[in-house]
C-alpha cells in the first residue's frame, strides 16, 4: 500500500474554482473520507488522484513522489465508482478477472481463479459467478464493482460514494463489509461521501470539504466534538445541532428569545453575542430539569424520540433514548449540559479556549 499526499492542489473549470489549494495527507493502511456536500470538491479531488483530469496547481504524492505526469495506467489505483462501471454483457467472474488480464499484469489464468474466488469469498458472491451482471440487483452489482477493484494489489483504493444508490439496510450492511474488508486487508483508501453517517462510523480521519477548500481534518472524534465552524457542526450529527444565538449577561450566557441562562464555558473567551451549539442530545428532559418549557413536536423514531422544546419563542431540539409519551403542548423540565456547549463568533467561527 501507499502513503497519499496532495499539495496545494486547485483545480478551475470555466466560471468556477473546484478545488482551491487543498492540502492533506492519507496515511499507509489509512480509512480516510472527503466528507462534504454535493458541489464541493470530492469527486474532483479524486479524479485528480487518479489521474482522470489534471490540476493547474499544485502536487499529488505517492510515497513522496510527485505522479502529476503519470497517466492513471501507470498510478496504479483502484476506483470505485457511484455507477457501477460492470461490463453487463459478462459473468461476474469475467468482471472481476478483467482487471488481471490487462497487458501491464498477464497473470496466468490459475493464478487469475485463485485470486477471483478468493475475492468473492470475501464479499460472498461465489454463487453469482457464472451470472452476467446485467441480471443481479444493485447490491450484487456493487459487490462485484467492489471485487473488481481489490481483486489486484494495488497502491491506493478510491471510492466515489458507493454505496449512494443502495437502500438503507443494504447501505449498511456493506458500509460493514466495507470496514472489515479495509481493516484486515490494511488497504490505504480515500472515500468520498455526503453521508455523515458513513464518514463518522468509517473513517480514521475525515476531511470536511466545502466549495473546494478544505474546512476541518480530524479524528471522527473532533469533527462531532470539535467542529471548527457551524458549517461542520450542522453537517455531522442527527438530529442537526441546535444553534442559538446568545448574549453574555452577568456571568452567563442568555439564549436569544427565551428565559434560558446557562454559565458561562469554562476557560472560553466568549465574546459579548456568540452562536451557542447545543446538540440534541445534550437537552436531557428529566423531572427535576433546571429549565422549564413545552412540547411543540414530538418524532418517535422507535428506539429514539426526537422532542422540540418551546422556551417563548425560541425553540430547541432534543434526543431522548426509547419512546416518549409526551403530546403537544406539555410541560416539562430538562437540563443542558453545561460542559458540551459549543461556542462559535457569529461568522461561524469557533471560539478558541485559552
Amino acid at each position: 500500500m501507499s502513503y497519499l499526499e496532495l499539495q496545494n492542489v486547485t483545480k478551475e473549470f470555466p466560471g468556477v474554482i473546484a478545488l482551491n489549494d487543498v492540502t492533506f495527507d492519507v496515511q499507509d493502511g489509512e480509512f480516510f473520507v472527503l466528507l462534504g456536500p454535493t458541489g464541493a470538491g470530492k469527486t474532483t479531488t479524486l479524479r485528480i488522484v487518479a489521474g482522470l483530469i489534471k490540476q493547474n496547481e499544485g502536487s499529488v504524492l505517492f510515497d513522496d513522489h510527485p505522479v502529476d505526469d503519470f497517466p492513471p495506467a501507470e498510478r496504479d489505483v483502484a476506483l470505485v465508482f457511484q455507477q457501477y462501471s460492470l461490463y453487463p454483457t459478462m459473468s461476474v467472474y469475467d468482471n472481476l478477472a478483467f482487471p488481471l488480464r490487462s497487458p501491464m499484469r498477464k497473470l496466468p489464468e490459475d493464478q487469475i481463479r485463485t485470486k477471483v474466488e478468493g475475492t468473492a469469498k470475501t464479499l460472498r458472491i461465489e454463487h453469482l459467478m457464472d451470472r452476467k451482471t446485467a441480471n443481479l440487483s444493485g447490491g450484487e452489482m456493487q459487490r462485484v464493482s467492489i471485487g473488481r477493484a481489490i481483486v489486484r494489489d494495488t497502491r491506493i483504493f478510491l471510492m466515489d460514494e458507493p454505496l449512494s444508490n443502495l437502500d438503507f439496510k443494504l447501505r449498511e450492511a456493506l458500509r460493514v463489509e466495507l470496514q472489515h474488508l479495509q481493516k484486515t486487508q490494511g488497504s490505504t483508501t480515500l472515500f468520498v461521501t455526503h453521508d455523515q453517517i458513513e464518514a463518522l462510523t468509517m473513517a480514521d480521519r475525515i476531511a470536511v470539504l466545502n466549495r473546494g477548500r478544505i474546512i476541518q481534518i480530524g479524528t471522527p472524534e473532533d469533527i462531532y466534538d470539535r467542529p471548527a465552524t457551524t458549517f461542520v457542526a450542522q453537517l455531522v450529527g442527527s438530529p442537526r445541532i441546535n444553534l442559538v444565538k446568545s448574549q453574555r449577561e452577568d456571568g452567563s450566557l442568555l439564549i436569544e428569545n427565551s428565559d434560558l441562562h446557562l454559565p458561562m464555558p469554562p476557560d472560553c473567551e466568549v465574546p459579548q453575542e456568540v452562536l451557542l451549539g447545543i446538540r440534541p442530545e445534550d437537552v436531557d428532559i428529566v423531572p427535576e430539569g433546571e429549565f422549564s418549557g413545552q412540547v411543540a413536536l414530538t418524532e418517535p423514531l422507535g428506539v429514539e424520540t426526537v422532542v422540540h422544546i418551546r422556551s417563548q419563542d425560541q425553540t430547541l431540539v432534543s434526543l431522548m433514548p426509547g419512546l416518549m409519551d409526551f403530546r403537544t403542548g406539555d410541560e416539562i423540565k430538562f437540563n443542558i449540559l453545561h460542559d458540551r456547549l459549543h461556542c462559535f463568533d457569529l461568522d461561524g467561527k469557533r471560539v478558541q479556549i485559552k
